[in-house]
Formats: C-alpha cells, sequence, structure tokens
C-alpha cells in the first residue's frame, strides 16, 4: 500500500516550500512511496499541513553511502546530514532517499 502522507520537522518547513530541500532521508517504515504519487505534508510538531509534493524517486542507501550530493539536495553539509539522521535514527544503517517536488 502506498504512503499518501508524511511530516517533517518545522524547521524544514522554509527549505522545502522554498525548493532547497528536494530530498527527505527515511527508514524502512517509510519507503512504501509510489513515484508519481501526490503526497500532503505536514509539520511533525503539531500535524499543521503545509503543502503537497510529487513523489519522483525512492531509492535505498546506507548511511556510508550518504554524499555531499545527498547534503546539498538536504541544504545542509555532509556532516550536518549525518548528525541528523543518527539523531533521528540511532543505530540504524538502512534508509530510503525519497525524491520530491512540491506543488502548490
Amino acid at each position: 500500500m502506498s504512503l499518501t502522507k508524511i511530516t517533517f520537522f518545522q524547521r524544514f518547513e522554509t527549505d522545502i516550500l522554498s525548493g532547497k530541500k528536494t530530498i527527505t532521508i527515511r527508514d524502512s517504515s517509510e519507503r512504501d512511496f509510489a513515484i508519481g504519487s501526490v503526497v500532503q505534508v505536514s509539520t511533525y510538531e503539531d500535524d499543521r499541513w503545509f503543502c503537497q509534493f510529487t513523489i519522483t524517486d525512492v531509492q535505498a542507501i546506507t548511511l556510508d553511502q550518504l554524499s555531499e550530493e545527498h547534503a546539498r539536495q538536504e541544504n545542509m553539509t555532509l556532516e550536518q546530514l549525518i548528525a541528523v539522521i543518527q539523531e533521528i535514527y540511532p543505530d540504524q544503517q538502512q534508509f530510503y532517499v525519497i525524491s520530491f517536488d512540491v506543488r502548490f
């Protein structure tokens, strides 16, 4: 079953809406997004809707495979990206890069 909703920490909302953040990296519980599907996007903290986006790709990746390009797509440095991923998903190594285009 394809997922139809995703949440982000409020601190990422501006980057998503401005187009500076074009991917998200999630664990296996959020890997079932269908390419081409329209997803409702809300804040994690208070479930406030702020946009929709279209899923353009979903790719498996390990923590060691994260690159400067992934960091650029997340609008942060590689060191910051790895730190955020490890904070959110401690002790995990397998992830999914979910690419998206914001819809207004």
